[in-house]
């Protein structure tokens, strides 16, 4: 087609392709220490990640062992508010407990 509406004689200009790009995502990790019970851990890889409890037991032993373990991955304002729950969740329960957000 010549690009011109057949109606009016006149040039139809296109529409731009609207693209929406999807949010860039955060890592969520867990961090070991030596205080917080495997239990608590488990508990909050359950309720706040809704981790099923094989999924939570299996990231709670890659906390124990390797130092920290990927909870999920999340917008930053989501992986923002997961975090700063654990921690509130932690001093709650007396645990020392932290969660930290980094880029992909």
């Amino acid at each position: 087609m010549s690009g011109q509406d057949p109606q009016t004689g006149e040039l139809v200009t296109e529409r731009p392709d609207q693209r929406t790009d999807e949010p860039a995502l955060f890592k969520v990790l867990l961090l070991n220490d030596d205080y917080t019970t495997m239990d608590f851990v488990v508990m909050i890889l359950e309720e706040v990640f809704h981790k099923s409890p094989a999924e939570a037991f299996r990231i709670m032993m890659k906390v124990h062992h390797e130092g920290r373990g990927l909870c999920g991955l999340y917008p930053f304002e989501v992986a923002e508010t997961k975090a700063t729950t654990v921690h509130e969740l932690a001093r709650q329960y007396g645990f020392p407990l932290r969660a930290s957000v980094e880029p992909e």
